[in-house]
């Protein structure tokens, strides 16, 4: 999910509707009071920001953001018509992870969120996770369960991972696909079910950890293990 704070309805519309035939689900809103309360509800994963703004400038609200702990680490990218190189200092060392004069070109723009989106979840990826009896070491591309080495696909893998780093949280079929496969693939969400399927036949008992939520997608759950073991 992409949050854009943008006061001028027009551009709001056109990026948001933008995004969405990118295949990016984003919330568009028009003032920061509207904003923070939405971050009450549902962190995103990016947040696209104006800096001026009614009730609070664009400065004021990502110091806010990265004073917070739950939203320290969300990348933030301004999209401004201030496009002096002060103006971009400024922003970037209040905690901006990127600085977009407008106006700009949506494909820019698309390919600004993506290396951001790349750059914060690489560094968030932590060293390993152990959950129960599986294991997963992310740098090494390993997986053991119950200490016996599980040869995943590539895909298996980066869907494993994804999962472990957002337990207990219902991904979509789309977001997996995003994330995994990249905005350009255009293929079949079905994709996804045939991965997680064979995923988990090749978990085993540690399979169980990756439950369908019906019509919605997919969570990992460390406690879905807990019954047989």
């Amino acid at each position: 999910m992409i949050y854009l704070v943008e006061d001028d309805s027009n551009i709001r519309e056109f990026v948001l509707y933008a995004l969405s035939g990118q295949g990016m689900e984003a919330q568009g809103f028009e003032r920061p009071s509207q904003f923070f309360a939405a971050l009450e509800r549902q962190l995103p994963e990016l947040v696209l920001l104006d800096l001026m703004l009614p009730e609070e400038d664009g400065l004021s609200v990502l110091k806010k953001l990265r004073r917070s702990p739950s939203t320290r680490d969300v990348p933030v990218i301004i999209l401004s018509a201030k496009d002096t190189e002060f103006d971009k200092v400024l922003g970037l060392d209040a905690g901006a992870d990127d600085y977009l004069p407008k106006p700009f070109g949506m494909l820019e723009l698309f390919s600004r969120i993506r290396a951001v989106l790349r750059r914060s979840r690489h560094e968030s990826a932590p060293a390993e996770y152990h959950v129960g009896r599986l294991q997963v070491y992310p740098a090494r591309r390993q997986v053991l369960v119950d200490g016996a080495e599980v040869a995943l696909t590539p895909k298996e893998f980066e869907i494993l991972c994804l999962l472990l780093a957002h337990p207990g949280l219902v991904l979509s079929r789309g977001q997996i696909q995003d994330q995994v496969w990249g905005m350009e693939y255009l293929g079949e969400t079905r994709t996804v079910d045939v991965h997680i399927r064979t995923l988990r036949q090749k978990l085993g008992p540690c399979g169980e950890m990756i439950e369908t939520v019906r019509g919605v997608g997919y969570r990992f759950s460390a406690s879905a293990a807990g019954h047989h073991g």
